[in-house]
Formats: C-alpha cells, structure tokens, sequence
C-alpha cells in the first residue's frame, strides 16, 4: 500500500512537471539558459531571444556603479517641439543590486555626498537623502559569478521622456504602446566599455497641437527609436578642477556634507575631458592621450571639409596652451561605430524645420569629467545662412547662374557653428560679450557682418576664420597643465585677471538672453563695439539691400510667391541689433567678479550712451523706412498654387495678399516691445533716482512720443504705415501700464504719458477733414477707454515676425 502510494505521488509530480514547461525547462546556468540565442560580448554581454523577441542582459558587475544613459536614436523631426534625432537624455550613475530573486537598478544619490576617506561619514550622509531604484528585474538564470535578467520591457519604458514632453507643449497625451514595440536589434551593440540597445517605441494618442501632424503619417502613433547605453565610468585618477565664475565653463554643482564649518557646503567643478601633458614641466608637449573627434562620414561634401576644418580651430587653443597636437579632428573611419563611447562624434542632423544644433557630452556627474562629446548639427541652418546671402544679393541671372558668395558665407558659418558646438562638448558656456571685443570668441552668437562697399554689398568679413583670443583662455583655464610646486588655485586665478586687465569679458546666457536683461555688451546675433552704431549700419545695409531687391533673388523657374521667403530675413535684418542696442538703455554694465580680483564695481550706462541708442532704436520705426517700394510690392502676388505660407512667411491681415502695412507694424512692434520693456523701465527710473544726470523716464517717452507723433506728413503707403505705427505705439504703452510685472512708478508715469498723446491727438484733430481723421478718433478712444476702466481694450494682437532665431547657430545643454 506504501508503494502505490509513493508511485502515485511520483505520477503527480511528473504531470505537475509536464503542465509547467517553465519548471521543467528551467536551466540552472546562464549558459544553459541562452544556448539558442544570438550572444553579443561586450561591457554587458547580452543576448538576442529571435524567437520571444527579447533582449537578455548577462549581470556580472553586481554593486559596481556604471553610467546609464537615453538617447534618441530616430526623433520627430520638429525644431518646434525639439525631440531631434541624436538628442541625449540624463546622465545617470546607477549599480544592479541584488535582493534574493531580484536585482534593483539603483540611482545613487551624488548630489550630496561626503567627499571624505571615512566610510561611516560617507554612510551618514548617502542614509540621509534618497536613493532611486529605477528598475526591478527578476533573476532568470544565474552562475556563481553572474545573473541573467529580461530587459525587454526596460528598454520599452519611455525613459527620454517623450510623453511628458508632448503634454507640457500642448501637442497630446501619448503613452507608449507595448504592442507596437520591439527591440531594434541593428543598433544593439556592444564595446569594450558601453554596452549600446535600442528599441522602436510607438506613443498612441491623440494629437491636440500643430506640430505632431505635419511630421507624422498618422498623428495617433508616434514611433521614435530611444536608445540605452550602459557605460563604463573612468577610474579615479582624474583630478577634478575647481569651478570659477569667470573661467567660461559650466559648473557641476554637489553638496559636501563632509566639508568643515568654516567652508562652503557646495562644490562646484568644471566640465572638461581628461588630458595630460606627457611632460608637465615642458612649454610645450604631447598629450598623454589626445582629444580625437570624429565627423560623421554621412555628412556630404563640401559640408564635411568645413566640419573638419572648425571643429579643427581649438587646436590653436590648445596649442596656446602648451600642448602639440593634442586636439584633432578626422572622418570616422569606415569600421567604426558612432556608438562605441571611445569616439567623440560630430552628428549630422536632419530635421523638417531649422532648429538649434547641439554640444551633449556624456560626462560623469561624480566629477565633471567628459567621457565622450557628442555634437548634433542641424543640416537645415546652413540653408537659412544662404537664403540671408540671396536675399541681400539677389544673384540669380537669367540662365540660372549665380556667384559662389553665398555658399561660401554658408560654409564659412559651417565652421563656425562645428567650433561652438564642439566648445560646448569640451565644457565651455556661451560668451555673449565676446562680440563686442573684436569677436573673441566662437561661443558668442554671431550675426553675419555685411558691410557696404561703394554701391554693394562685401561678403568678405561676414563669419570668423578661426579661433577667438577669449576661447584661448577658457582653454586654458580648463586645461593647462602645471608644473609641480605651483599652486593651481593660484596660477588659474592670475590666467584670468591677465585677460580681464586685457580687457576681456566673459558675460553668459542668464544675462544675455531675456529681453530685458540689463548688460550692454551681452547680446546673441550682433556685432560691434557699439551697440548703437552698428544698428544704424545694420540699418544702411538694409536699406541697400532693399534698393537691390529684385526677382533675381529667386531662381530662374521659380513661382514669383516664392519672393516673400526671401524678403523675411531682409526687411527684419536688423531685429537682433535691436535688442542689442535696447540693452544699452537703463544698462548696467558688470562682471562675474569675486572678492580681490581687482574688476570694476557695477557701472550704470552714461545717460549720453543710453540716448544715444535710444535715436538709434528711433530710426528703426520711422514709417519711409518700414514702407517697402511699389517696386518690391508689385514682386509679391499671392502664393502660387500648391505653394502655402509657413512660418519663414510675413504674417498677414490681408488674407491671401502681401500685407505691406501689417509687416510695418511687425517691426515696430519688436522696437515697442524692447524700448517699453517693464523691467527696462524700471531701471530707468531707478537709475535717475540714484543719479540725477541719468535721463528721466518722463522725458523718455517724451522723446519716443514726439518720434511717432511728429508733424511731418508721410505719403502714400507710408502713411499708413504711421498710422499704424501710433497705434502699436499706444497699445503698447496700455500694455506696459497694466502688465503685472511693471512696478508702480512705471505705470504711473506711463499712464501720465497716455493723456499726453490724448491732448496731442486733440490738436491734432481740430480742424482735420482727411483720412487720417478717424484714425485719431481711433486712438482717442482707446485711451478714454483706456483712462476709464484702467483696462486694456484687448484689440487685435501684433503679429509676430517669422522665425529667426536660430538664424545659424545654437545650443541647448
């Protein structure tokens, strides 16, 4: 009876065996485990499962910390919404941990650390702040020395953040559906030191924004490709160097728990690859290992040569700096691999609209050391750079043939741009003052310098040649070698009070870009010393290139509607000199300074320079020089068919029609909207408060009032065109009054200033029987509708100028 019963319980088994494949096929060993599959060696190995469709990672550095990174390896395809192929994601330093059957991918927290050899100081503080456990996994097959673990539905996961990104611009809600997903086994691969994988991922929804429709077969699914690279983190030889304001490069920011009381509890390091002199005493001397980059070799000639040759630029900077040969720049060579981390590339991008270009280094966040450079350049900006040159030129004869001065200024931008981003992947931030100092650096913004020669235009001087005097400094700064027995704070320190006492500036983007930021040497897309006097040559350049416009500016076949693209950037050419020139007004001029360094205090702009630029920005509105000619109108018909407006277009009121007096009102719009800026505003009066000699903000619109409103009489088109211009005038005055940042003094005077033109416009009206009569009726209206309600009259908004910036260049890191 026993027997039977012990045979019987061995039959149970045997089928329970039978009915669960899993227990019955389950291997003990990895290798047994991935017998059947594709095996990829490497950093990670890991192995391709054709058959469930899997990807399978082999886990043999359990608790070592390695650099998890998200890319996109195939984007959208609009500037608009900025998922661009190539785009790079976080850096994240992360460990597998094992836990029983599981394996956790564990973030550890490195912004704040104790940079300290005790290890129950380190504990304290990394028990303190939160870790992140980003992924679990379950063991599926071990060996004494490694596990094995699915990591399909990881490399699924929308880790780039595509659908937070599509929500917050307003373009959708998408989620990632795992049916129409799958492992993209042609990227799947593997190096000494990164493991690279990579899946199609499709985002389902609804498109409820413009973009996602013009770049998308069917707006309900969106597949992109992200890309996952697992790699290797350097050894603990590099020194990091200390992060100085002054210095132009970004900082790594951590907070040392183990620094003592009497110190500051953040550190801040500087980004930089790792370089070394094989001789350190030596003036000059080889690098231990030089800095290589490599062009992408799907970049097409003659593009590819002027990658090389810019990209090639900072050799002279690191030559200044006393090492030979250390930075280079080469083709990819054939049997390499834009993936593999031991190579810095240069990306040639493609996208349906220009957009900014990238410098994206992979870095590690412990100590700001730059593992790889990784640059992405859009292939459409070097297009805009020659529709500028044909629109000032209008080149193209008859038979079709044009002069080589476009592409030439095209490529000669080309350089430039392949020498910014690269800067941006050696650690450097923008200089948005260099411009001012005889273009001293490749990390400003550069607007091409045309200037007048006679009766034409000379193209000889409109982009850089090669490195700037500041961009040797930086480089220095982030990478001279010392002798041993210097003190490295100590020579960093005078390096940069010799340029400053040189006169160099290093001003960058948080005091550059918003428009009414305060500093009158920091701008994006300018030029010259003075910023008052290059808008008005800005202006002279125009206005020749306006004189020159033809239908030679389109070629030969083109429809004649083709003209208006053309136009854009020539009648707004002087935008960014406008705001230039604004900052000079209620300007402050400063430095990153720090205590001892010997730079001068802050500098409130002369009340002479800021009235000066104010006539400047003045003569940006007069209605003869918005009015376009009946000559360049009568080139403008409707667009042709199967030709639409897009966004390198005017705006119109017009409907299908050319709107010459809504352009008008296009530019002065951008000259109100900077001239009556509530933070600019403010400094004004401020400034008058502190210094009596400065102007007054009274008199300040004073002055703009009597430039709109002078008694001289205007014709034909232009008449209009200073109609109009009143308008946008007292719009933006209203605007100015009620905005909820403008301060209490401001709107005070501003609405002191609107019953100014009110009484004006009552004398102006008296007697007045022409068409101008119910455009002042117009005006006094609004202002006593204005005055009564303290309310704006919400009439027509300005339309905005086509795109322009980007008009070349750009960053985003």
């Amino acid at each position: 009876m026993r027997i039977k019963r012990s045979l019987f319980l061995l039959l149970l088994c045997s089928l329970a065996l039978l009915a669960d494949p899993a227990m019955a096929d389950d291997p003990k060993t990895i290798t047994e485990k991935v017998k059947d599959m594709e095996a990829h060696k490497g950093y990670f190995d890991f192995y391709w499962d054709k058959k469930e469709g899997k990807i399978w990672l082999k886990v043999d550095k359990l608790d070592q910390e390695f650099l998890f990174l998200n890319w996109l390896a195939a984007g959208l395809g609009s500037n608009d919404v900025g998922l661009d192929r190539g785009q790079g994601g976080d850096n994240r330093v992360v460990k597998f941990v094992r836990v029983g059957p599981k394996v956790l991918l564990q973030q550890p927290n490195y912004t704040y650390r104790a940079i300290s050899d005790n290890a129950d100081e380190r504990a304290s503080v990394e028990q303190a702040f939160a870790s992140s456990i980003l992924w679990g996994f379950k063991v599926e097959a071990e060996d004494d020395k490694a596990v094995l673990i699915d990591l399909t539905d990881f490399l699924l996961h929308d880790w780039h953040g595509v659908s937070q990104r599509l929500k917050a611009l307003g373009e959708g809600s998408y989620s990632v559906d795992a049916s129409r997903s799958a492992v993209y086994t042609p990227m799947c691969k593997n190096f000494p030191e990164n493991t690279e994988l990579e899946a199609t991922v499709t985002f389902k929804g609804q498109a409820t924004g413009a973009q996602v429709p013009t770049v998308t077969p069917s707006s309900e699914a969106i597949t992109l490709r992200l890309h996952h690279s697992f790699v290797k983190l350097p050894d603990d030889q590099y020194k990091p160097r200390t992060f100085d304001p002054r210095g132009g490069f970004w900082p790594l920011e951590v907070y040392d728990y183990a620094s003592p009381i009497e110190s500051s509890l953040i550190k801040r390091y500087i980004y930089r690859h790792r370089l070394e002199k094989k001789d350190p005493s030596a003036a000059m001397s080889e690098a231990v290992e030089p800095i290589i980059y490599y062009v992408d070799r799907g970049a097409p000639e003659p593009i590819r040569s002027a990658l090389i040759e810019g990209a090639s630029w900072w050799n002279q900077a690191f030559e200044a700096a006393g090492y030979k040969d250390a930075f280079q720049v080469k083709v990819l060579p054939a049997d390499a691999d834009p993936l593999d981390v031991r190579y810095n590339l240069i990306q040639w991008v493609h996208r349906s609209t220009r957009g900014w270009s990238y410098g994206n280094p992979i870095v590690d966040p412990r100590t700001g050391e730059i593992i790889k450079g990784h640059v992405s350049l859009g292939s459409l900006r070097v297009r805009q750079d020659f529709l500028i040159a044909t629109g000032l030129l209008s080149p193209f004869e008859a038979d079709g043939s044009m002069p080589e001065t476009m592409t030439e200024m095209a490529l000669a931008r080309l350089r430039q741009l392949s020498a910014h981003e690269v800067g941006h992947t050696l650690g450097i931030a923008h200089n948005f003052a260099a411009s001012t100092i005889d273009r001293a650096s490749v990390m400003d913004y550069p607007q091409p310098y045309i200037t007048i020669s006679g009766d034409s235009l000379d193209f000889s001087q409109a982009y850089d040649t090669g490195i700037g005097a500041w961009d040797k400094v930086t480089i220095a700064f982030g990478y001279q070698d010392f002798p041993e027995g210097k003190d490295e704070d100590s020579e960093l320190r005078a390096m940069l009070s010799k340029a400053f006492a040189e006169g160099m500036r290093f001003i960058s983007d948080a005091d550059a870009r918003p428009r009414g930021s305060a500093h009158p040497d920091a701008h994006l897309w300018d030029n010259g010393k003075n910023a008052a006097d290059e808008l008005r040559r800005m202006l002279a350049v125009r206005e020749l290139a306006l004189k020159n416009f033809s239908e030679k500016a389109i070629r030969p076949g083109e429809p004649m509607s083709n003209m208006e693209e053309v136009l854009a950037p020539i009648y707004f050419f002087h935008r960014y000199q406008l705001e230039a020139c604004s900052k000079v007004i209620g300007g402050l001029r400063y430095n990153y300074g720090i205590r001892g360094d010997g730079q001068a205090a802050p500098q409130i702009v002369s009340a002479e320079a800021q009235k000066k630029a104010l006539e400047a920005m003045l003569e940006s509105i007069k209605p003869e020089r918005l009015s376009l000619s009946e000559d360049i109108l009568k080139l403008l018909p409707p667009k042709a068919y199967g030709y639409d407006r897009g966004r390198e277009s005017f705006k119109s009121r017009t409907g299908l029609t050319f709107d010459a007096v809504s352009a008008a009102e296009t530019a002065a719009s951008m000259t109100f909207s900077l001239l009556l800026h509530p933070q600019r505003c403010a400094r004004i009066v401020e400034q008058q408060g502190r210094n009596s000699s400065q102007q007054n903000f009274s008199d300040y619109l004073k002055t703009i009032r009597e430039a709109v409103w002078d008694g001289n009489e205007s014709k034909g088109i232009a008449a209009v065109v200073k109609e109009r211009i009143q308008t946008v005038q007292v719009l933006s005055l209203m605007q100015l009054a009620t905005n909820s940042q403008t301060s209490p003094e401001v709107s005070s005077r501003t609405i002191t200033e609107l019953r100014a033109i009110s009484n004006l416009i009552s004398l102006k009206a008296k007697g007045t029987k022409n068409a101008s009569e119910s455009h002042l009726r117009y005006i006094s209206d609004l202002i006593d509708l204005f005055l009564k309600s303290k309310n704006f009259p919400e009439p027509p908004a300005a339309l905005s100028a086509p795109d322009g910036s980007p008009i070349g260049m750009g960053c985003d890191w």
